[in-house]
């Protein structure tokens, strides 16, 4: 379980978001990298490095205001700084040991839905339920 709901909880989130319209749903994932790239600020165990990495993501969420590629990369780069703390420094989650872990499985997700572009899964769903699947088509038949 420990695995499986921190990619829930990516999926989750991309729903959630998908309930903005865009170009909000853009410029407020450009603020939520920003802000964790400061979650562990206060208290991250890797001192004056926590700076830097702020600083980097900052100027990576500025240019996720214009543009979902840099705010995946926003995301790749947060899995790395979770990695790094699992490792070696302190949880994001003072009392959950492993939330550091939880969050590098987590980020991935996201960093994939907005390298995707932050499409709506809403609109998604919803054009899957109104077109329906397509039928297989028998192996060596023409599709009609």
């Amino acid at each position: 379980m420990q695995y499986v709901a921190p990619i829930g909880i990516g999926i989750l989130y991309a729903l959630l978001m998908s309930l903005v319209r865009e170009p909000h749903r853009r410029r407020l994932n450009a603020l939520m990298v920003a802000g964790a790239g400061a979650a562990y600020l206060s208290g991250g165990g890797l001192g004056g490095w926590e700076f830097p990495f702020t600083a980097l993501l900052t100027y990576v969420a500025f240019r996720g205001l214009e543009s979902w590629t840099w705010i995946g990369v926003g995301w790749l780069l947060h899995t790395v700084w979770d990695i790094v703390h699992h490792i070696k420094g302190n949880p994001i989650i003072p009392f959950f040991h492993t939330s550091s872990l939880g969050c590098a499985i987590c980020d991935p997700v996201i960093a994939i839905w907005c390298l995707r572009g932050g499409p709506s899964l809403i609109e998604f769903v919803r054009d899957r339920r109104r077109t329906g699947r397509p039928e297989p088509t028998p192996t060596g038949a023409a599709a009609p």
